[in-house]
């Protein structure tokens, strides 16, 4: 994608402002006639909202990696008027990479307006920024995953939007359209998100208790003065020294922005988090000491008088709590939610028992939660694109629509990402070697391949043609690490796969090969149709005769002498054609008794319970068999449970007792594909 001549990216007046960095730019254009047509083009590192004319335009923009920003095209003609019309942009740069995107040690933003096809404004010195310094830049991040909490004080704020910006300081050019730091442009992949702003007005609970003394760390201020509250109405004059706490329950988790409109008298704290579950009817507010590290409270401390409150960036919740410090003044608070959601074109569901209805619906919820620019795995804890879990993310969309775009997204995006031994990032975009998974390279084979049965992608041929150099390196390095056996070994500092299952990881490792050769076979069968030649068709026909040895007198094993086969190796064997006839059907026979069995931990004779992700691949090797009755049946009894249960959406595991938990995950969604 080519920017207009002379459009550049630019910058705050400071080169290094860049931890936590909210930076606001302006620039006014004159316009002489009330346009027909108007597309405000832009991007930014890492995050942008828009406004024009003082009202509210979108935000994005849609992650990417910095040798191909994504550009959004904001629709404004019906923004723009006659005269004098005010541009501002806010863009927050974390100042660190993180699991949805890259940084490279700059702030930036790009764009030009194009009014009824004439470019009339381009970003460039001309255009005025600001260091926002409400927003403090001493804060902890989110979670291992995501940027930084939000702490701002709002009695440093400016009309920044709207005033007078004739002081500030010329934005400082960064580089060209096309530089050192941000390598080149491309459009949006997927649809821009919509925003509905929802007024929440009855609130899950209520809770009043003491004022807990400030820290630097909100989160933490939060656990406490919820711990020490009690469930109360809510005084029309909160006085000093007290707090009151409201929870509201959006009925399903999904990315959401909390917000409310309320009077302070100034210096009140208001904290908004975000929380996904219950553990015996109590909210659980997550342990920041736990996994994954998380505080997803952001904090605010009030101007005097009427004000509105929204923090910049959507996070994601079932439950958002709003815990609000007593002024002395009468608050009279009201609250809302920002619900961004990207739209889809869907077909209905078919005809389907109650049970197997109630289990598409909760899994139609989950999928729709877990797309937003692209597929994530988890609106609450993550919201990160990982390479294998967009197999059954993407199953789970086909079901219900003919959209591609997340799916070549994916694809896309793990093929520039390919480092420089040829092996595919397992987070897209992310440089997280601490998460880098050898099987999410088989994966994408798997999705590669899905897009010659996808019903929204018209040339299949062209997608496989665009990456087949990518492809080819990745297989040549994968080869290289086997052994004399002719087995896969899990390269130096990778895992072998990425899941809760209690499987073996003992190697050579029967699953990981098995994988490896589902993925040889799947590219053998695009060779022919792309015009190419490779012998992988002969290497998986090698590797399937390696295999043998993982054959006991008893069975297989998950490693030469080891534990017995797992329940996804079983399907493995099946799905790749390593077994067939009676011996088949006697797997196929093992993994349904296994998966109707709703115990949970290991059991004596039968083999490791695989994931609800991992079920995808069990359902693939039951298809190739014919045996949908017991695909059905499974999804009636374990997905059937969760819906017996009351959740309305698919948790990450069978059980999430574990405090990081994710009650929303989209690859457990899958069977909306199967259904």
């Amino acid at each position: 994608m080519r920017a207009p001549e002379g459009t550049v990216w630019i910058g705050p007046a400071h080169p290094f402002d860049l931890r936590d960095a909210y930076v606001n730019f302006r620039s006014d254009i004159v316009l002489e006639a009330v346009p027909t047509a108007a597309l405000f083009r832009l991007s930014a590192d890492s995050r942008y909202r828009l406004w024009v004319n003082g009202l509210f335009v979108g935000r994005g923009p849609e992650r990417c990696w910095p040798s191909s920003m994504a550009v959004d095209e904001q629709s404004v003609a019906n923004l723009l008027r006659v005269g004098w019309n005010r541009i501002a942009v806010q863009v927050y740069s974390p100042g660190h990479s993180h699991f949805a995107y890259v940084h490279r040690g700059a702030c930036g933003l790009i764009g030009w307006l194009e009014v009824d096809g004439k470019v009339v404004l381009t970003t460039g010195p001309h255009w005025k920024s600001r260091r926002d310094r409400s927003w403090s830049d001493r804060v902890e991040r989110v979670s291992i995953y995501g940027t930084g909490v939000e702490d701002r004080d709002l009695r440093l704020e400016e009309d920044w939007v709207e005033g007078d910006a004739s002081g500030w300081d010329s934005a400082r050019v960064v580089q060209g359209a096309e530089g050192p730091i941000w390598q080149g442009l491309r459009p949006r992949a997927t649809a821009l998100p919509v925003e509905e702003v929802r007024v929440l007005e009855k609130p899950w609970q209520v809770r009043v208790g003491r004022a807990v003394s400030a820290s630097d760390d909100p989160h933490a201020d939060l656990r406490n003065g919820f711990s020490e509250s009690k469930p109360a109405a809510v005084p029309a004059l909160l006085p000093k020294g007290t707090s009151a706490v409201w929870v509201f329950d959006l009925g399903d988790s999904r990315a959401c922005l909390g917000g409310v409109n309320l009077t302070a008298a100034g210096g009140e704290r208001l904290l908004i988090s975000y929380a996904e579950k219950l553990r015996e009817g109590e909210l659980l507010l997550p342990d920041p000491e736990t996994y994954c590290r998380m505080r997803p409270t952001d904090r605010f401390t009030l101007r005097p008088g009427r004000q509105v409150v929204e923090g910049f960036t959507p996070r994601g919740a079932r439950y958002l709590v709003f815990a609000l410090e007593g002024g002395g003044v009468s608050p009279a608070p009201t609250f809302h939610a920002r619900l961004p959601v990207m739209p889809v074109v869907e077909r209905p569901l078919p005809a389907l028992d109650p049970v197997l209805r109630a289990v598409a619906e909760m899994c139609r919820r989950t999928t729709l939660a877990c797309l937003q620019d692209g597929f994530v795995d988890g609106v609450w804890r993550e919201s990160s694109l990982w390479l294998g879990d967009a197999v059954a993310q993407d199953w789970a969309l086909r079901g219900i629509s003919d959209d591609p775009r997340p799916l070549l997204l994916a694809i896309d995006m793990a093929a520039e990402g390919a480092d420089a031994e040829g092996l595919l990032p397992s987070v897209l975009p992310g440089e997280v070697p601490a998460y880098a998974v050898t099987d999410y390279n088989f994966s994408w084979v798997e999705l590669l391949a899905g897009c010659g049965t996808h019903p929204g992608v018209k040339e299949p041929e062209a997608v496989w043609q665009r990456h087949w150099g990518v492809l080819v390196r990745m297989l040549e390095r994968m080869a290289t690490f086997r052994g004399p056996d002719g087995l896969l070994r899990n390269p130096p500092g990778r895992r072998l796969f990425l899941d809760w299952s209690p499987m073996s990881h003992a190697e050579p490792n029967l699953t990981l090969n098995l994988r490896y050769l589902h993925a040889l076979q799947l590219a053998a069968g695009m060779t022919g149709r792309v015009g190419r030649t490779a012998d992988w068709a002969e290497q998986a026909g090698e590797l399937a005769r390696a295999l043998q040895g993982h054959r006991g007198p008893d069975g297989w094993r998950e490693s030469p002498g080891g534990e017995a086969a797992s329940q996804l190796a079983l399907a493995l064997l099946i799905l790749t054609g390593v077994v067939e006839g009676a011996e088949a059907k006697g797997l196929a026979d093992r993994i349904v008794a296994r998966s109707l069995d709703l115990r949970e931990g290991p059991l004596e004779g039968q083999p490791a319970l695989a994931s609800p992700f991992m079920h995808h691949y069990l359902f693939l090797a039951l298809q190739r068999l014919g045996r949908r009755t017991d695909i059905q049946a499974i999804l009636a009894a374990r997905w059937g449970r969760w819906v017996r249960e009351g959740r309305v959406t698919t948790p990450e595991n069978w059980s999430i007792d574990f405090p990081d938990g994710s009650a929303c995950h989209g690859f457990s969604a899958h069977p909306l594909g199967w259904l």
